[in-house]
């Protein structure tokens, strides 16, 4: 873990945060400036900076993390209607917390569709 990342702050619970899942893997919360109705956070346990420094080991825990957001979209109740799975990569790409995580949006009202 990083010194003065917030993300391992609240991995090793130095932070509050607002937990839906945590194993030794991964943690789930809630992002604290949610931009959706349901507005998690998927992040792993290991201190990762970005998208760009993983590595071939780390394989296993963007899987961990997709099947995860894909459990948990579907314990919530928007696995049907439809969710967001987003990385943002470097400032540029909107990264602002350089811990690799993983936004998982949805619960917006849904239309039906036309036939």
């Amino acid at each position: 873990m990083a010194e003065g990342c917030k993300f391992c702050e609240i991995i090793r619970g130095e932070r509050p945060a607002d937990f839906i899942y945590r194993d030794e893997t991964l943690v789930v919360f809630r992002d604290i400036y949610p931009s959706a109705p349901i507005h998690y956070l998927v992040v792993p346990t290991k201190h990762i900076r970005s998208i760009n420094d993983l590595t071939e080991e780390d394989g296993r825990i963007i899987a961990a993390m997709i099947l995860k957001a894909k459990e948990i979209a579907k314990e919530a109740g928007i696995s049907r209607d439809g969710y967001k799975l987003l990385f943002n990569v470097e400032l540029g790409g909107g990264q602002v917390i350089f811990h690799l995580h993983m936004h998982l949006f949805g619960g917006w009202q849904t239309k039906p569709h036309r036939t």
